[in-house]
């Protein structure tokens, strides 16, 4: 994997608290507007963020393309988000943002089966830690482990593994069609998926002002301008490499969750946490020394 320069490293930091936040959020309006309606208008305020860039730039909808939006849409965006609102309603921001992180070793071993990558014994081992760390961040966390904790655990993981399988996919993407491009036809794509079911939700929804800023922020910030971002790394590094600020994003998110939510930092999370990093470094082949040395000075 080549090294990557300061600015996509800074940009990667940049996603990763950005996307830990998001999990703060989640936790905040999921119970108010409830599952589906909060993805809808997540993914509404995004796409209506995105078509805005996209006539200031000048650019054109991909139409030839809708299949594979379609597709990438779903993986990428409409499963993700609902999976993620809906375990909010069991699950502390902090626990969704650690498994979160089972997006990398998903991703990995999908790149190697699309021969965008190759798999090691170190990578291996990443994988078995990576499913050792959840099994610790639920098993043994500050919270019970009730039957609806553990099916919203499940939830995110299969929100992970979607993220996971569908990066090198995403990546050639990018050789088709711009970030922008995709950012905007990926959440459109999202958004007419869950509409019906955010319409059939909407009855029970309370639209509170804390509610309604949080979906606000998650729709242009953390959705629409994160998303066009990360297909801009995307399109400059590998997707093991674009994949690596998952690893970043239980940092802020566990701290986001602890500081604004008061969520509590049982020894099941620190130990599983850090077996789930352990797992991203070793299947990425992350070494902090030489990503720190990316942002010295002349190393452009």
């Amino acid at each position: 994997m080549r090294p990557v320069k300061s600015r996509h490293f800074l940009q990667l930091v940049l996603l990763s608290a950005l996307w830990g936040a998001s999990f703060l959020f989640i936790r905040i309006a999921s119970p108010v507007l409830g599952p589906n309606v909060m993805a809808a208008l997540r993914i509404g305020l995004a796409t209506l963020t995105l078509i805005g860039i996209m006539r200031v730039a000048g650019e054109s909808w991909p139409w030839r393309h809708w299949r594979e939006l379609f597709g990438l849409g779903t993986l990428t965006v409409a499963l993700p988000f609902l999976l993620y609102a809906w375990a909010a309603l069991h699950l502390p921001a902090g626990y969704s943002s650690l498994l979160n992180t089972m997006a990398v070793p998903f991703g990995v071993l999908a790149a190697a089966w699309m021969k965008e990558d190759t798999l090691s014994l170190r990578k291996w081992l990443g994988c078995i830690c990576g499913f050792a760390g959840v099994a610790l961040i639920v098993q043994l966390g500050p919270v019970e482990p009730t039957p609806a904790l553990l099916t919203a655990a499940l939830a995110c993981v299969t929100a992970s593994a979607c993220y996971g399988v569908s990066t090198t996919w995403m990546k050639r993407a990018t050789t088709r069609m711009s970030p922008l491009a995709i950012a905007a036809g990926i959440h459109a794509a999202a958004l007419v998926l869950l509409l019906p079911g955010a319409a059939w939700s909407l009855p029970d929804a309370r639209f509170t002002p804390g509610a309604l800023a949080a979906v606000a922020v998650m729709g242009v910030v953390t959705s629409g301008l994160a998303y066009w971002l990360n297909l801009r790394v995307l399109a400059q590094v590998s997707p093991v490499a674009a994949m690596s600020s998952a690893f970043m994003i239980p940092l802020f998110g566990v701290a986001w969750g602890h500081v604004f939510l008061g969520e509590a930092l049982g020894p099941g999370m620190v130990w599983g946490g850090a077996l789930v990093l352990v797992a991203t470094g070793l299947v990425t082949g992350f070494n902090p020394l030489r990503w720190l040395a990316a942002l010295r000075p002349g190393k452009e």
